[in-house]
């Protein structure tokens, strides 16, 4: 294990913990909940949705879920995942969990043009972006595979191809880099 990547998981676990007190990563396999969501994902996703419990981290509440191999991860890409998952703990602190759940999983429709859905991540996604700049480089943001790992979360099966339209991702994503040299963190 890295140090720097073990002391920045370990200060970035604290600042969660402040800000969050119930705050738990729990293994997906071990709840029940989360088995269920994964058979039906793969059902209303006709199988194009097959790494909900292995390949995902999941947050609800305070809770973040996180797949089995989760210990075996570099501390810098569990920070990573961790940035992006606190943008959602705060969304179900200013929102609430029914609110948050109305809003991720059903409007205006529960697949192909979920709008909420795509406006949360987006959010969750940009903190993906500069978190992953601050840690590895302005090189990795601008990466083909990265960039299209994240596009792809919107426009395939992981989030029930939540918004479709690969042009309004892909601008949304320069934009995103954009923000950051212009802010100086690029």
């Amino acid at each position: 294990m890295e140090a720097g990547g073990a002391a920045r998981l370990f200060a970035l676990t604290e600042e969660i913990r402040a800000e969050f007190p119930r705050f738990r990563i729990v293994r997906k396999a071990d709840s029940p909940f989360q088995r269920l969501i994964h058979r039906a994902l793969w059902a209303v996703t006709l199988g194009g949705m097959r790494s909900y419990l292995d390949g995902y981290v999941t947050t609800m509440g305070q809770a973040v879920y996180v797949p089995a191999g989760w210990d075996d991860e570099d501390p810098d890409h569990q920070v990573v995942t961790l940035r992006h998952e606190r943008v959602h703990m705060r969304q179900f602190a200013r929102l609430t969990f029914p609110g948050m759940a109305i809003l991720y999983l059903l409007l205006p429709v529960p697949m192909g043009l979920a709008y909420a859905r795509a406006r949360l991540e987006w959010a969750a996604y940009r903190e993906t972006i500069r978190a992953t700049y601050e840690i590895y480089g302005p090189v990795r943001i601008r990466q083909p595979g990265f960039r299209e790992h994240i596009i792809a979360q919107f426009t395939g099966p992981s989030y029930g191809w939540m918004w479709p339209f690969r042009s309004r991702i892909e601008a949304w994503y320069h934009a995103a880099i954009a923000e950051l040299e212009q802010n100086g963190a690029a």
